[in-house]
């Protein structure tokens, strides 16, 4: 404690003073600790008297070089135990790899551990069929660099370009971009994660992507009953992180970085930046900014900024609610909530749902056919639209299942072919009122509970 004294000045008290003294001299050895690390000795270290002869400092560009080497020597080592742990614990590791700077610098950290020639991790693609020319060539590229195979997923019952502009249109992503990301992007994600059999998935997300993945950690347990786990290896590193280590590292980068394109999307909607019309939001020449053998040209803060990685990406997409699209559904909150699991009581859980699933063809064409008053859900379990709507279809199942009236479910993006030709199924989810006189589609966007009772009493009153 500090005691004041006549006159208004304070003196220390004798305890005070030693204790003082002690911090001091920590302080002072943890200074020379820490600087030694910066200084080139002059001769040959000593102790005479108890002094240290005299040493001289480096440059500073030589500290800054260093502590860039020592920087990358540690988060090398974090990310490649995070790799070591997650591959090593658990059984069926997957890396959904888009070809982006930090998924080639997670390839290459995968590469170094012979988790990727011995099958321990396995690589998972998903080709949009719209992706850059030069993408899946440069796949090949470092399928045979790292001595493995990817597993390649793409939209349901496509297996080439040709065939998904017969299914889906072209232009489906002009006509509704949303849906196109379910059918394109979330929906061949998940079917893969499944697949797999993934227990645990590596990302490349980092912290300073942006606001929304600010505070990541570099490992997380996804909310879905302790199944899905995401490591992020690369939580803490930056942008600049990873192009320094590229250079140091000789890790192969996409084509398109040496082009002028910090990130790689689709190529329909991903310019460079800057790019002549500043869609991307700086307006300059294509290419006067870029990244190739290991040497910047141009501006490198228009890449490097806080949240600027992706500024070229989802260019002239907008949302239904008229807002500009940052994200192509992946990587959203709830994601990965149903991605192994079903809706509404899902698998063997049928019993803690008042919604009846209806697990075949027959048994759906009879529910339309019966002419009794019944309502239809056709829904994919990992459309955000349909996880969105799970409570309150819910409490219509329980309201209406009082009444002797039927609320059902049937999985649609497995059997999309005859869903569509007998539901009238454009999206998920399609809600279908059942009426004596047939399906009545119910095309609000509004799917609280009270607004679809409303519906189907409406419905079910018209035929009274």
């Amino acid at each position: 404690r500090r005691h004041a004294v006549a006159g208004g000045s304070q003196q220390q008290h004798p305890k005070g003073r030693m204790v003082a003294a002690a911090r001091s001299t920590v302080l002072g050895a943890a200074v020379v600790a820490t600087c030694s690390a910066f200084v080139v000795p002059r001769g040959e270290v000593g102790v005479r008297s108890g002094a240290l002869k005299p040493v001289s400092a480096i440059t500073i560009e030589e500290m800054i070089d260093k502590s860039k080497t020592d920087r990358l020597k540690h988060l090398e080592a974090q990310a490649m135990e995070a790799l070591t742990i997650a591959a090593e614990n658990f059984e069926h590791a997957v890396f959904p790899n888009a070809m982006i700077v930090g998924d080639c610098v997670i390839t290459h950290l995968l590469g170094k551990l012979d988790y990727l020639s011995s099958g321990k991790v396995k690589v998972m693609v998903v080709d949009t069929f719209h992706l850059f020319e030069s993408t899946m060539p440069f796949l090949a590229e470092l399928e045979d660099k790292y001595k493995f195979t990817a597993e390649t997923f793409c939209a349901a019952g496509c297996e080439t370009k040709a065939e998904y502009d017969k299914k889906y249109g072209a232009d489906l992503w002009k006509v509704d971009i949303d849906e196109y990301d379910r059918v394109c992007k979330v929906e061949p994600f998940q079917r893969g994660l499944k697949t797999l059999e993934t227990d645990v998935m590596i990302n490349g997300r980092r912290r300073d992507h942006g606001a929304e993945r600010a505070y990541i950690d570099i490992a997380e347990v996804a909310p879905i009953g302790g199944g899905l786990a995401k490591l992020n290896p690369l939580a803490y590193w930056t942008l600049e992180d990873c192009f320094d280590y590229a250079a140091a590292e000789g890790v192969p980068l996409h084509p398109t970085v040496a082009l002028g394109y910090p990130s790689q999307g689709d190529a329909k909607d991903t310019v460079p930046v800057p790019d002549p019309d500043g869609l991307s939001g700086v307006q300059g020449e294509a290419g006067s900014v870029k990244w190739e053998n290991g040497v910047w040209t141009g501006d490198k803060s228009v890449w490097l900024d806080y949240g600027s990685e992706r500024r070229g990406r989802f260019v002239g997409l907008t949302t239904k609610d008229g807002g500009k699209k940052t994200e192509c559904g992946i990587h959203v909150a709830g994601a990965e909530r149903t991605w192994d699991r079903d809706l509404w009581g899902g698998e063997g859980n049928e019993a803690d749902s008042a919604v009846v699933a209806l697990a075949t063809q027959d048994e759906a064409l009879a529910l339309k056919n019966a002419g009794e008053p019944a309502v239809l859900v056709v829904y994919a379990p990992w459309c955000p639209f349909c996880q969105a709507m799970e409570d309150e279809y819910e409490k219509l199942a329980a309201d209406l299942g009082a009444q002797g009236i039927t609320v059902a479910k049937y999985r649609g993006d497995e059997d999309r072919e005859f869903v569509s030709s007998q539901f009238d199924v454009q999206a998920f989810p399609t809600i279908n009122v059942v009426t004596p006189n047939g399906l009545v589609k119910y095309d609000s966007e509004e799917r609280q509970a009270d607004k679809l009772h409303a519906f189907f009493d409406q419905q079910v009153a018209a035929f009274a």
